[in-house]
């Protein structure tokens, strides 16, 4: 599902969601398909939601965001192994 349809389904709605096609470019991850997991009145409940799955299934891409934002995109973060000091 591209996230239009997401909108439109989900008005004024945060939803946790898994990327189904993604690319990264310039530090940003651009989500261009989705599966919609759940969906919440609050943040902080699909905050929780969105810990939950990540947790469970580390692997999948996992993001949540409010149906309000104009576009998918999201701030990379690396996470990874320091070398020697």
């Amino acid at each position: 599902m591209r996230w239009q349809e997401v909108q439109e389904r989900f008005p004024a709605e945060w939803v946790v969601l898994e990327a189904t096609k993604a690319h990264s470019d310039g530090g940003h991850r651009y989500i261009e398909e989705v599966v919609v997991i759940d969906t919440f009145a609050d943040s902080t409940e699909a905050l929780r939601r969105y810990s939950e799955l990540h947790r469970q299934e580390p692997d999948r891409e996992y993001c949540f965001f409010h149906t309000s934002r104009p576009e998918l995109i999201a701030r990379e973060r690396y996470v990874g192994v320091r070398g020697p000091r």
